[in-house]
């Protein structure tokens, strides 16, 4: 019998937003256009690999193809083969009214608007996938959610559990990431962070950092 070879690493995705109507700098898109060198410099954890930053437009259905090709392109790139390890998207939203950061535990598949996205968009009670049914259908991480805040609040961080993501732009997104998950057997996970004003940039990274090193040591 051969060897085993060495077990396969955890691969991240990671996308943040762009700016839109009331937030003209989200800091969801630095923290993610500066992560991957970031934690290069902070030394990347051994199992960790950071397979993609991507940058998404804040809006809905006017942006759907970009994201599933952000979507599919994880799994195009980590279908490799059996000894391929897994796969996680951590999407990145911003609350402009939030105190503190709030780990996503589900979606609902509500698009209700209010105010238009960037692409003019303003839908008002519209099932994000009419096939998934009503709009009180609710598409859960299947990652430890509440382990994960644990480990934060552990290590400082003004961290909570939420069980409503909104019905803007973030929700929308993380309700298809969620669907897209649990059909290519994978992983999806939506953070909203405050405002730099809120909590600084720098403990923003530091957070964003944590986080995606936590998600490597669950496997």
């Amino acid at each position: 019998m051969g060897s085993e070879g060495p077990t396969p690493g955890v691969t991240i995705h990671v996308t943040g937003f762009k700016r839109f109507h009331g937030v003209s700098e989200n800091p969801t898109e630095k923290i993610v256009t500066n992560l991957q060198s970031y934690m290069n410099k902070r030394g990347l954890p051994k199992g960790l690999i950071i397979g993609s930053c991507t940058i998404l437009e804040t809006a809905g259905h006017g942006a759907l193809v970009p994201l599933y090709q952000t979507l599919q392109s994880a799994v195009i790139t980590d279908s490799t083969g059996p000894e391929s390890g897994p796969v996680i998207w951590v999407h990145f939203g911003v609350n402009s009214g939030a105190t503190r950061f709030a780990l996503e535990h589900q979606a609902v598949n509500e698009a209700t608007f209010r105010c238009p996205d960037e692409m003019g968009w303003k839908p008002q009670r519209v099932p994000i996938v009419p096939t998934d049914g009503g709009i009180s259908r609710i598409r859960e991480s299947c990652l430890p959610v509440e382990h994960i805040t644990e480990s934060l609040l552990k290590m400082g961080y003004q961290v909570m559990r939420s069980e409503d993501a909104g019905r803007f732009v973030c929700n929308y997104v993380y309700y298809h990431s969620l669907r897209f998950a649990e059909q290519n057997g994978i992983k999806s996970l939506f953070v909203h962070v405050p405002l730099f004003l809120t909590i600084d940039e720098d403990t923003q990274m530091q957070f964003a950092a944590s986080l995606l090193e936590i998600l490597a040591s669950l496997y």
